[in-house]
């Protein structure tokens, strides 16, 4: 809000103090000062109206009032004139058609106007804070508004069909042209002043140009009125517009403002010679202002402020503030609010009143006291980032997606047992997802369309039931994607190493693989895993997850081209086996020695087949296996595969010798040509 210097000061008596230092006393006891600008001989200040203080300090003398206690100096309030007999020579019918909408309605009379340059002072003053002049009528409205915080309307009496004012809200498909000439589409949820036929003003907000006040306006009838602010706020979000009327309403001022600004307009009338006549045509009332009761102990004062108050001291100031004393004694104080004082309901208000009129700077500063303790270690979130940072550190991308899926991925997937929500979002988010797969499918057609090959990750929650009722579960799940270069053996290849090093990354070392077998919890059809190239994923005897290429057929019926290998892993498992105490045994000191093995195998055979082999007949010896190649097609049998592992072979005591790892090696191939459908290749 916008304030003048040289205006703000004519309502208060006394030493008042220079710009510079005004903008300091704003800044430490009001609102911030958010600019400062000398406009020929005044100042113009820009504050930070707060929303709890907007009902009273939207205008120069809710500002003054403050001042006149902070400073202090002696609040000059503006003259007014009464308000004339209700019981005028003249009637206007009103009738609301909400009480809720309106909470009070004047309407003043006033005859022989004449339209005219407003005066002087009232132009330059309303002009500096950047409203347009406009007539000696309009302007004084504005001034009015601007001084005392009550927006007022005023319309040409004999323009308003039937001699009749209604508040009402707009009806369908009306519309209205207002004073700036515009036109607008009304709705049920704007509020208008109308006459018998048309609208006049859009209540609150702003005029209309069918009651416009011309050079040849004879009568006149000012409204002031005071409206529901939600009410308001509606009205001015339907149609797009605020104005400084809007912004006083929305904030729900006084109600007793509207006799104080009739009040007003009367007294500003006379002395500049607007019209004669004057008589209350419309005076309503539906609501009045509450006052509330708090009570503050001294006590409480001195605990939630740390300093000591004088308690006479306190009296005082609520005293100046406008709050009427109920009861005052040694150890508490008991008030009445102010008409305008909307913020106020409990002691610790009553606190902030008394500190920041004493100032933030009367309050010592002092150093804690006490034990500061670290905060205990969430190991659950602990884990959760481990794992998305080693994910990350092997190029995936981490994705975040729904918790719910539509009907079509229920049939689909084969999901069953699902649980349904009661009021879901819409028919594609009906069910609580019961694994991550379908949501991460979608992401990955979507990215298709601009990458060729790319990793992601989610972990979230699963939802499914079981005996005792729904289960929430965390799940890891990743998908690598090609559409282009790989083979499927290579992706498969990959996504199995990358779940080696998760395992080896947590320090989970007796994790293995076994035949594939879905979970029970998710019920996911084996039709979508390639056959030969998926896996159950152990940890010692426990299932712990799965992992696997998705076949060509199940990505067709969701329309993906491209080759996928997945990971699916029991996060609560992994965290569980991840915060198990560990015994560190540190790397062997003696070279390892590599020795390669190609296994000529039935097209059917599994990979974990011929790992099992090699680790139980190696022994201790055998430090890693990995496979590096995967190959059917020319110069093999049909219904034949080859597949071609390193083996590392290393020892914790001593440098292993050739003849030592060829002995084992022997070994291994003996182990492996013990099937006879399996040939190692020489």
């Amino acid at each position: 809000m916008k304030i003048s210097y040289n205006w703000l000061k004519n309502y208060l008596k006394g030493k008042f103090p220079s710009p510079e230092k005004l903008g300091e006393i704003f800044n430490l006891h009001l609102f911030e000062l958010e600019g400062l600008e000398k406009k020929g001989r005044d100042y113009i200040f820009d504050l930070d109206i707060l929303p709890n203080r907007a009902p009273d300090c939207l205008s120069f003398i809710g500002l003054a009032r403050e001042l006149s206690v902070i400073l202090p100096l002696k609040l000059v309030l503006p003259k007014k004139i009464k308000l004339p007999d209700k019981k005028a020579r003249k009637h206007i019918s009103f009738t609301v058609e909400n009480k809720k909408d309106c909470r009070s309605y004047i309407g003043l009379l006033v005859d022989n106007v004449r339209i005219r340059k407003p005066p002087l002072e009232i132009k330059k003053r309303i002009e500096s804070l950047g409203l347009n002049s406009i007539n000696n009528v309009v302007d004084i409205l504005n001034y009015v508004m601007l001084e005392i915080g009550q927006p007022l309307q005023a319309f040409d009496l004999d323009r308003i069909e039937g001699n009749e004012i209604k508040v009402r809200r707009a009806r369908r498909g009306e519309k209205i042209k207002t004073l700036d000439g515009r036109d607008f589409s009304l709705g049920k949820e704007v509020l208008l002043i109308a006459d018998k036929k048309d609208a006049l003003a859009i209540a609150g907000i702003k005029g209309g140009k069918k009651a416009e006040i011309t050079k040849n306006t004879k009568r006149i009838l000012v409204e002031s009125a005071n409206f529901d602010p939600l009410v308001i706020r509606r009205s001015r979000q339907k149609l797009g517009i605020q104005t400084d009327a809007s912004l006083r309403f929305e904030h729900n001022i006084p109600i007793f403002l509207t006799k104080e600004g009739i009040e007003r307009i009367i007294y500003l009338f006379k002395k500049y010679g607007v019209g004669d006549g004057f008589s209350t045509v419309i005076n309503y009332s539906s609501q009045k202002d509450c006052q509330r009761k708090v009570s503050l102990s001294f006590d409480k004062l001195e605990r939630l402020s740390g300093v000591s108050f004088k308690k006479n001291e306190v009296k005082n100031i609520l005293k100046k503030l406008g709050f009427q004393i109920v009861f005052f004694d040694k150890e508490k104080i008991e008030v009445k609010t102010p008409l305008w004082r909307k913020d106020v309901s409990l002691p610790e208000d009553l606190i902030e009143e008394v500190i920041r009129i004493k100032g933030l700077n009367f309050i010592p500063s002092v150093s804690p006291k006490g034990w500061i303790f670290p905060p205990q270690v969430n190991e659950k979130i602990f884990w959760e980032n481990e794992l998305k940072d080693l994910l990350k550190s092997l190029s995936f991308s981490e994705i975040y997606s729904y918790s719910f899926i539509g009907e079509n991925e229920a049939r689909y997937f084969g999901f069953k047992n699902l649980i349904e929500l009661e009021n879901p979002l819409s028919e594609r988010q009906k069910y609580l997802r019961p694994c991550l797969l379908p949501n991460l499918f979608k992401i990955t057609k979507e990215n298709l369309k601009y990458f060729s090959n790319f990793r992601i990750f989610e972990l979230g929650s699963i939802y499914y039931k079981d005996r005792k009722g729904i289960v929430e579960k965390k799940r890891l799940t990743g998908l690598i994607v090609d559409s282009k270069e790989k083979k499927e053996q290579e992706i498969f290849a990959e996504a199995k190493g990358v779940t080696d090093s998760l395992f080896e990354s947590l320090g989970i070392t007796d994790s293995w693989y076994d035949d594939f077998q879905p979970l029970l919890e998710k019920n996911f059809p084996r039709s979508a895993w390639e056959e030969f190239t998926s896996a159950d994923i152990k940890v010692g005897n426990k299932k712990i997850g799965s992992l696997g290429l998705v076949s060509k057929e199940f990505l067709e019926g969701i329309e993906i081209e491209a080759k996928i290998s997945v990971f699916d892993i029991d996060f609560e498992e992994l965290w569980r086996l991840s915060s198990e105490e560990r015994e560190y045994q540190p790397p062997s000191p003696y070279p390892g020695v590599i020795r390669d093995i190609s296994v000529l195998v039935p097209i059917e055979t599994k990979v974990v087949e011929l790992l099992n082999i090699i680790n139980q007949a190696g022994g201790k010896i055998v430090r890693d296996v990995d496979l590096f190649d995967m190959y059917e097609g020319e110069n093999l049998p049909e219904g034949r595969k080859s597949l071609a592992f390193h083996i590392v072979y290393q020892s914790d005591r001593k440098t292993l010798t050739s003849e030592e790892v060829d002995k084992i090696h022997q070994k291994i191939i003996k182990a492996i040509e013990n099937n006879p459908q399996w040939e190692v290749r020489k």
